[in-house]
């Protein structure tokens, strides 16, 4: 793998080469151990929401819009912003997205790769609004629509470590330390949206592959992402019916 050709691309042109080109893998786990639980919690969500399908049936509006949205995404599976849309009402109505804490789509990230300049662009992706931190990303997997092989976890993590960077940059000018200054690594929240399926990710990242990245190198040591599906029943076959 030290051997591969490495490019400067921006991130919505990263496939599987570009994690190997780079020492970063992919590890399927179980949802207990992704999450570092015995048992997962049953979810703080309204009983009207869990119980029925139907917006026009819903009491409350936001409920409502909700399901709304949903429809909208299952229903145009060409239309990525209809999935980012449902992915940030979803956001609030669960509570992610309160007070300072907000949603943003399309945020255009700098990722510096092979001494070049190239770009990283969210999805959606949760902002603390005070430090202006990247909290969380989502990245939809477009396969279906394009009908070509873009990889949607490798864009992941180019935004992961573009993030990564963004939010050191931003430290740095409040006078705080780095990231990872005192741990081995920071890690990153991350789900890949499959239609209005999801899976979640953890992106451990360090200054050490960002730098790697930077210069288009290849790390000695691996960096192994880890991602689990949520165990739900699903009445429809198609997995994009999350």
């Amino acid at each position: 793998m030290a051997n591969l050709i490495r490019s400067a691309k921006s991130g919505s042109d990263w496939t599987l080469n570009e994690l190997d080109s780079y020492h970063i893998s992919l590890n399927q786990i179980d949802p207990l151990t992704f999450f570092g639980v015995p048992d997962l919690p049953q979810p703080l969500v309204d009983q009207e929401l869990l119980s029925n399908i139907n917006a026009g049936a819903m009491q409350q509006d936001r409920h409502a819009v909700l399901i709304t949205y949903l429809d909208v995404a299952m229903r145009a599976q060409d239309d990525e912003t209809a999935v980012d849309d449902f992915v940030v009402e979803l956001f609030r109505v669960l509570g992610y997205v309160r007070r300072e804490r907000i949603a943003r789509t399309w945020v255009d990230l700098s990722l510096l790769i092979c001494g070049e300049n190239r770009h990283a662009k969210t999805d959606v992706c949760i902002v603390d609004g005070s430090r202006n931190d990247i909290l969380l990303l989502v990245q939809e997997d477009k396969r279906l629509e394009l009908n070509e092989p873009a990889n949607a976890r490798a864009q992941l993590v180019a935004e992961a470590v573009a993030a990564f960077n963004e939010n050191n940059a931003q430290r740095d000018v409040a006078g705080l330390p780095p990231l990872a200054e005192k741990a081995s690594h920071f890690v990153m929240p991350g789900i890949v949206m499959d239609g209005t399926s999801p899976a979640f990710f953890k992106i451990p990242i360090t200054q050490t592959l960002s730098t790697h990245i930077r210069h288009g190198t290849y790390p000695e040591e691996e960096t192994r992402v880890t991602y689990c599906y949520p165990p739900i029943s699903r009445p429809s076959h198609r997995h994009t019916e999350g």
